[in-house]
């Protein structure tokens, strides 16, 4: 019995190993890279389709946090996407994460946008793909970036915007309270939370120094001495007139949104995206959480770590990775 049970535990490892590793066999080829920029110096990585040549480029744009150049190998199968689609992409860790120098936290938008496009000169000058046709990914925060670099340009032939907010206040607010009907909070929690989200506005159209916000914040953990630095930033952020400006190039616009965003208020985002692009935009909307994984694995931790590490494909829906594939291979 003893000897069966050991034989059966055996197989069962030996098969989620066999698992594992082909979950992780992605169709494509990977190049880690430094971007030595005049102020930075970026660890990137490119990835090409397998045994054919690329025919375009993607430059990735991530959203908040720090974020390594594959989001800690979340974006893979976006990779694997784009490489079916012909297209190589290219991504890199934001300042002073991984091998990168510098500090994202001390980033304004325009400096996010400003650095995007040193990289795609640093692309183009270095023939590392082919860069016939550029085409600009970027989720949530990147909202406020990717018209930027598409107003700054004339090489950009296509966007891809996933889960891209509008304002920069209204997005917290309405994060703030998707999340406390989520998790079911009650009136007096409720007013309390609200209070304290209206003071720190307070402190950051005052303008106050890292020191008086500790000493007026109501919150409970309040930021870090560079986090405040980076709201004071960038909390004036909107995209519209962005979003104008990149309407006049009249180039096609993916817009992926997630039906269960608990981040960003999707009707404001479709409303605003439809009204300033109009024919240049595609709108697709997903069966999904903020950052398009399936709603499973938003709401259990457990089982997308599990997902992660045994299938990452599975984290996001056939139809996003289908939806962004076929973008890339119309353009």
């Amino acid at each position: 019995m003893v000897i069966r049970t050991a034989v059966v535990l055996t197989l069962t490892l030996c098969a989620l190993l066999v698992t594992a590793l082909v979950g992780h066999d992605y169709r494509y080829e990977e190049r880690r890279l430094t971007i030595d920029l005049p102020d930075v110096s970026l660890d990137a990585i490119l990835t090409t389709p397998e045994r054919v040549p690329a025919r375009g480029i993607v430059v990735v744009i991530h959203g908040d946090g720090a974020v390594d150049s594959t989001h800690d190998g979340g974006y893979n199968p976006w990779f694997e996407a784009a490489a079916d689609a012909g297209f190589a992409t290219l991504s890199w860790s934001k300042p002073g994460v991984g091998g990168s120098t510098g500090n994202w936290l001390h980033q304004s938008m325009a400096d996010r946008a400003d650095e995007a496009s040193a990289v795609i000169d640093w692309a183009l000058a270095n023939e590392i793909a082919p860069t016939g046709t550029i085409v600009l990914w970027g989720a949530s925060q990147a909202g406020w970036v990717l018209p930027e670099v598409v107003a700054a340009r004339t090489d950009i032939d296509a966007v891809v915007a996933v889960s891209p907010a509008i304002n920069w206040l209204r997005q917290g607010r309405f994060h703030l309270l998707a999340e406390l009907d989520h998790d079911g909070a009650g009136t007096s929690e409720r007013a309390q939370a609200i209070r304290v989200s209206d003071r720190v506005r307070e402190l950051l159209r005052s303008g106050v120094d890292y020191a008086t916000y500790l000493d007026l914040t109501l919150e409970s953990h309040p930021m870090s001495a560079d986090r405040w630095q980076f709201a004071l930033l960038n909390y004036t952020s909107d995209a519209e007139a962005g979003l104008a400006a990149m309407a006049a190039r009249d180039i096609p616009v993916l817009l992926m949104l997630a039906e269960h965003d608990r981040h960003v208020d999707i009707d404001e985002t479709a409303t605003t995206y439809r009204r300033l692009l109009e024919e240049a935009l595609t709108m697709e909307y997903v069966d999904a959480a903020h950052s398009m994984v399936r709603r499973p694995m938003d709401d259990s931790p457990g089982l997308a770590f599990v997902t992660a590490i045994m299938w990452p494909r599975a984290l996001f829906s056939a139809e996003t990775l289908d939806s962004y594939r076929d973008f890339l291979v119309a353009q």
